[in-house]
């Protein structure tokens, strides 16, 4: 899940985020991308600098850029909680990171959030009621370039929630919203063996082309190959294979590569380590060539799942097919 959380002065965000801290959720705020900038400038931070550091960003950048640069940081392994979204541009851009995405906007009246900034007088906070809607007025709906639009943020939030009693009142409507937006995806087996491939194609050393292959028995892995020089002799990309440094038309002159294929290697490195292959299941990155697919129908391998064509890929899978080898592509 991807929680993002907006709200006026003292509504409660802090206390949601800290909520979902607690409960394995990596904090992020917009607002560390304008401290971060500023430290990169060597400016001080202040709150006047953050907010016109952050229209600056919104002009040059779009006026999702704060997200945008935050979004980047995101990956797939973990739940994330994203404060002081401050406008809907900014939401668009977290919402394109997928349905995991949901926005909780925290409500609390003006008087319950004014004795809140009273009770924990930070400086710079307003000091009187009027004081603090003047300063949320700039906030609200501005209408400068790049400004702040909180009311057209409260506009697309998923859920609400109201802060105006106890912190266990919060916390258990925060809990409630968890319960009924758990976001939950896997890859399917496929998709699963095939990202494996493309990670394990950073590891060749071919200067043309990179291509791995994964092998499977019963949903495990039992080998992998990547494309490359025979073991023991000079990379392909340190001038080991003289026809791939030329970079020779593809599916040409195969005979004169020194490369072994992806394919290849998996099934040695499987004879190799005394591994057996019959009835497996190879993926490769790519449709294997018609020398692969001879040692892939020799080693009793039973099923191929490819992704990319190959030149006289078509032959290799018709002769796959012809000795009882299941092909699929995805």
């Amino acid at each position: 899940m991807i929680v993002g959380v907006s709200g006026l002065y003292a509504a409660g965000k802090g206390e949601v985020v800290s909520y979902l801290e607690g409960r394995s959720f990596a904090s992020y705020s917009l607002s560390d991308v304008l401290r971060e900038e500023l430290a990169r400038r060597g400016e001080d931070e202040t709150r006047e600098r953050m907010i016109a550091l952050g229209r600056e960003i919104r002009v040059e950048e779009g006026e999702g850029g704060l997200a945008r640069r935050l979004a980047a940081r995101l990956g797939h392994d973990r739940n994330y909680v994203i404060d002081s979204i401050r406008h809907p541009a900014e939401v668009k851009e977290l919402r394109a990171l997928g349905s995991a995405f949901k926005l909780i906007w925290v409500e609390a009246q003006e008087g319950t959030r004014f004795e809140r900034l009273r009770a924990r007088a930070r400086p710079g906070d307003p000091e009187s009621l009027e004081a603090l809607r003047e300063l949320e007025g700039s906030e609200l709906a501005s209408e400068e370039s790049g400004g702040q639009r909180l009311l057209d943020v409260r506009a697309l939030a998923d859920h609400t929630v109201t802060n105006d009693g106890s912190l266990e009142v919060l916390q258990e409507q925060v809990q409630a919203f968890l319960s009924g937006n758990l976001h939950f995806e896997r890859p399917d087996w496929d998709d699963y063996f095939m990202s494996i491939a493309r990670v394990v194609a950073t590891r060749s050393n071919c200067v043309k082309r990179k291509v791995a292959a994964v092998l499977t028995i019963d949903r495990r892995v039992i080998a992998t190959g990547y494309n490359g020089t025979p073991r023991g002799t000079r990379n392909c990309n340190e001038g080991g294979c003289p026809r791939c440094n030329a970079f020779g038309p593809g599916g040409t002159d195969l005979g004169e590569c020194l490369c072994s294929h992806a394919e290849e290697n998996a099934i040695t490195q499987s004879a190799y380590h005394g591994v057996r292959v019959r009835e497996a299941t190879l993926y490769t990155t790519f449709c294997p060539c018609l020398m692969c697919t001879k040692m892939i129908i020799n080693s009793g391998i039973g099923e191929v799942v490819y992704s990319a064509e190959y030149p006289l890929g078509e032959v290799s899978v018709d002769l796959l097919r012809e000795a009882g080898v299941k092909v699929r592509q995805i």
